[in-house]
């Protein structure tokens, strides 16, 4: 049987289809040599910072496996008292060392946790987070801090030319922040409506409509795939208003070229 060899263009071709934003010109380089933080280059200093954030990491996480195995709503709100107390604690770190990424990627995680992907908009409906009863002003101050943080995290770690390199610590903290961020603007897409609107302050958000949080989310999850999270990067195309609207238009197309049968 003949065999067929794909050339690296014809590789480049098929993951342009696979992802439209795709840029073979703009792989990531990751270099295990550099710092694991680009802002915290003393490696002593690194470590007593960052075993201070899995402390608390710890304590999210084993929150997370008392609530798994409880079904009182009682305690599912002491464990959101527990989850203020470990955003806090972040924020005690991050205001000693503000340019540590990884501390804002994991308080943003938390605020995601206690508030919900929805936290941008006002009003009731939709998923909530550990949080049931929660004033307009509060949720508005912690979507607004989720993004800030998520916004410092990714500004702090992008390299600084098309070539530069990363560290593979850098890179993954760098990948979640970005799919954070498309999390929160996929969910307010999808949660948008008549009776919920977007209420933040001061930031570009504010303005957008429905499409835009869905292309910023898509951006996002092509970042976020790209600095190696597999699923952020399946999630890019999929939640692309310009690649389901081609979609739609293929579909059309097959259904007046085959007729019913390729419909059903």
């Amino acid at each position: 049987m003949a065999t067929t060899s794909l050339s690296r263009r014809d590789f480049n071709v098929l993951e342009k289809i696979r992802d439209p934003e795709a840029n073979p010109l703009t792989t990531i380089l990751v270099d295990s040599t550099l710092p694991k933080d680009p802002n915290i280059t003393n490696a002593d200093v690194y470590h007593r910072v960052s075993q201070k954030e899995r402390e608390i990491v710890l304590a999210m996480q084993n929150l997370e496996t008392q609530l798994a195995g409880s079904e009182l709503a009682s305690t599912v709100d002491s464990f959101g008292a527990e989850y203020r107390r470990c955003v806090s604690r972040l924020g005690e770190l991050i205001s000693e060392h503000p340019n540590y990424a990884s501390a804002r990627n994991n308080r943003a995680q938390a605020l995601r946790r206690l508030y919900g992907d929805a936290m941008l908009l006002s009003g009731d409906g939709g998923p909530r987070g550990l949080l049931s009863d929660v004033g307009n002003a509060e949720r508005r101050e912690a979507a607004e801090l989720a993004l800030a943080d998520l916004d410092t995290a990714i500004k702090l770690l992008t390299p600084k030319s098309l070539f530069g390199a990363i560290s593979p610590q850098a890179g993954k903290t760098l990948s979640l922040a970005h799919t954070q961020r498309a999390a929160i603007y996929h969910m307010t897409s999808k949660s948008l409506n008549a009776d919920r609107v977007v209420d933040v302050s001061g930031r570009k958000e504010a303005t957008w409509a429905m499409i835009d949080f869905e292309e910023a989310a898509s951006s996002d999850f092509a970042l976020g795939g790209r600095y190696g999270n597999d699923i952020a990067k399946g999630l890019a195309v999929s939640t692309n208003p310009t690649a389901k609207l081609c979609g739609q238009m293929v579909r059309e197309a097959m259904k007046k070229e085959y007729g019913p049968a390729y419909a059903a």
